[in-house]
């Protein structure tokens, strides 16, 4: 039994990680905020829903696949954190970054 655990190392675990609690809220925020302010139809509504729950669905993937390559974890980690910045990129207001601008 012990050369089976390390033979396929720990995975799945990702319900209980900082990062993917934090993206499911990204995600309901971002659910939230786009039906009340973004037109419904509107292709800045799909983006931005499609951005945050692909941030979740990739750390969730990511986690999974640590079982077999450490190199699609972190590939897929890092697509994830891609498409959450995209959420900060979209600025309404005409600035270039999600920084406020004045």
């Amino acid at each position: 039994m012990d050369a089976r655990r390390t033979l396929i190392p720990p995975h799945g675990g990702y319900r209980n990680l900082r990062s993917f609690r934090c993206a499911q809220q990204v995600y309901d925020a971002t659910v939230i905020f786009c039906d009340r302010f973004v037109g419904k139809r509107s292709r800045t509504h799909d983006q931005m829903v499609q951005a945050a729950r692909s941030g979740v669905q990739n750390i969730a993937e990511g986690s999974m696949a640590a079982a077999t390559s450490k190199k699609t974890e972190l590939k897929l980690t890092g697509v994830a954190r891609a498409s959450l910045e995209e959420l900060l990129l979209r600025d309404p207001c005409g600035g270039e970054s999600g920084e406020p601008t004045l």
